[in-house]
């Protein structure tokens, strides 16, 4: 799957990737790549994925730990 920007979106984001290509030209190469191709969500990994493979509780364990730490 795909996220495209319809074509105001797109040169909303090349606007910005000017503006910030003296500062960052990093985030300027990503805004371009962006507004140029998309996003492939098939190449995305889950928040949860990424939180198991660090070592980190499930969210709802972190949560629960919080709020007995607060009680």
């Amino acid at each position: 799957m795909r996220i495209t920007f319809d074509p105001q979106e797109a040169d909303a984001l090349r606007e910005d990737a000017r503006d910030a290509v003296a500062d960052d030209p990093t985030l300027a190469y990503v805004l371009l790549d962006l507004a140029d191709r998309g996003l492939d969500l098939s190449a995305s990994r889950s928040w949860e994925d990424i939180r198991a493979e660090r070592g980190l509780p499930p969210v709802e364990d972190a949560q629960q730990a919080r709020e007995q730490r607060v009680a």
